[in-house]
């Protein structure tokens, strides 16, 4: 690899805060939404889906469409055909001041979007998370999209859905839940709340989640947050830090909050290791589950599996 003076990363690190752009420029429109895509205490609900998956979508529906509910499909930013200046725009570019000197990856030029593993160093250079490829940024900018569309269609209260959902019990029930949860902390004092107890591993066993993951460009100043869980009875759990982003009712304050951190400190981690880090962040989990994640679905997050069978 060729070498450069410090002097150079400086002046090119100074040159990428110059011109990069908005992160909101990369979202994607919501288009041709229905009045349908609604339920008692939801002004509105979102799937994210793959064009290229459209039989994850139908086995989602199938599922809901009995109950009633028929969720807006939303079509997902395909991280796999981003190009190189949009991941570059993305991610999180370090700059001096930043924490480095841990493991991260980039995209670089002449290298045909191959991942380049290595320690967080170079100023100017774009990074994410260790192992970040480029299906799991797309998630990211499909759920802001959504955010952002939510948040400029002026509602209070959104359930979003990843198509890998699996119906545990009525789904319909979240709306008098919704109202429990309003009873139980105030209606203005929660952002968040997951339809389940926590994620499921590919054997089907909950993955409880404690803490935070490094990011360069952001330092809370206390991190006794993230390691919150705790029952505060009626059938919730407060959580400070949660995986899995496939099934969450997010009210207005949540949307705001996400959307607010993202545009300031970039894309680096997964989106279920990015949504809880805002500050004062105030989410909630089931006891029981009633839509939770089908730990078996097929995933394009690593690698573009949707090209196998075309």
């Amino acid at each position: 690899m060729k070498m450069y003076s410090k002097a150079f990363f400086l002046f090119l690190g100074f040159a990428s805060l110059a011109f990069s752009a908005d992160l909101e420029t990369h979202f994607k429109k919501a288009e041709g939404k229905s009045d349908i895509s609604k339920m008692k205490n939801v002004d509105f609900i979102y799937m994210i889906n793959l064009d290229q998956r459209p039989e994850k979508f139908k086995s989602c529906t199938d599922q809901l469409h009995p109950y009633g509910i028929y969720p807006y499909r939303f079509s997902a930013v395909n991280g796999w055909e981003l190009n190189l200046e949009e991941i570059t725009d993305v991610g999180v570019s370090f700059e001096p001041g930043m924490e480095g000197g841990f493991l991260g990856t980039s995209y670089l030029p002449g290298n045909n979007l191959e991942p380049i593993h290595g320690l967080i160093e170079n100023y100017g250079q774009t990074y994410f998370a260790h192992r970040t490829h480029r299906g799991a940024i797309g998630i990211v900018l499909s759920h802001l999209s959504v955010l952002q569309d939510a948040y400029d269609s002026g509602y209070d209260t959104i359930w979003v859905m990843e198509d890998d959902i699996q119906i545990i019990r009525d789904p319909r029930t979240l709306s008098n839940i919704i109202e429990k949860l309003d009873r139980k902390v105030g209606k203005d004092n929660w952002d968040i709340l997951f339809t389940d107890i926590d994620t499921k591993g590919p054997d089907g066993n909950y993955v409880p989640c404690l803490g935070m993951a490094k990011k360069p460009n952001f330092h809370p100043s206390s991190q006794e947050q993230y390691y919150q869980s705790k029952s505060i009875g009626g059938g919730f759990i407060r959580k400070g830090a949660r995986f899995g982003a496939y099934s969450m009712i997010l009210r207005r304050s949540g949307m705001k909050k996400i959307l607010d951190f993202m545009k300031e400190h970039k894309i680096f981690l997964p989106y279920d290791m990015e949504f809880y880090l805002p500050q004062g962040m105030r989410m909630y989990s089931l006891k029981d589950d009633v839509v939770s994640t089908n730990p078996k679905a097929l995933s394009d997050n690593t690698t573009p599996g949707y090209l196998i069978n075309q």
